[in-house]
């Protein structure tokens, strides 16, 4: 994963961690009705910036599987990570913003 974070940003393995951190904090906020909508607020910024790995990660062909460079390229970028993007920030605007 540490290989998807863009070269100018130093200390990819401490922001690998972090971010699954963050990502658990996310989902114990979104069970807690009083912080759920700025949970969900600021999970949709955490997807479109993780985003930006994954355009990193897909222009440079990166096989997060074997950590090698034999990826799918923009073709996953594309017909995957694109359409799961999208789910990802409807269902948490859907039920972290609309329905609160």
């Amino acid at each position: 994963m540490a290989m998807m974070i863009p070269d100018f940003i130093p200390a990819g393995m401490f922001w690998v961690y972090f971010t699954g951190i963050l990502e658990i904090a996310a989902g114990i906020g979104l069970m807690i009705p009083a912080i759920r909508e700025i949970t969900a607020i600021l999970l949709i910024i955490f997807y479109v910036l993780v985003f930006i790995a994954n355009i990193n990660s897909s222009r440079k062909r990166i096989n997060i599987f074997k950590a090698d460079y034999t990826g799918p390229g923009m073709r996953y970028l594309y017909t995957q990570r694109i359409p799961m993007q999208i789910i990802l920030i409807v269902w948490t605007w859907y039920f972290g913003i609309y329905l609160h």
